[in-house]
């Protein structure tokens, strides 16, 4: 990844720089409408494809995780008090 950060020899634009200078056109052409737009139709293809208990299979496994970091940061907290 170090050469992608890097410009060519010959001052060619990394794949980063086209990558944001290419976003910032479509922002710019498109708008906010357009990509609430694709994200509403990304989303009803997943529905479609994996149903409705794919919804509840991924949000169940985010509320463990976040439950797992609740936990884990209350052990660190309490680990580093002392008792006076």
């Amino acid at each position: 990844m170090a050469n992608a950060k890097k410009r060519s020899a010959s001052g060619e634009m990394t794949v980063r720089e086209a990558g944001r200078k290419g976003g910032e056109t479509t922002a710019e052409r498109h708008g906010h409408e357009f990509y609430e737009e694709i994200g509403r139709k990304g989303g009803q293809k997943v529905r479609d494809e994996y149903g409705i208990p794919f919804y509840e299979e991924i949000g169940h496994k985010g509320g463990q995780k976040v439950r797992d970091l609740i936990a884990e940061g209350k052990r660190a907290l309490g680990s580093g008090r002392r008792s006076s």
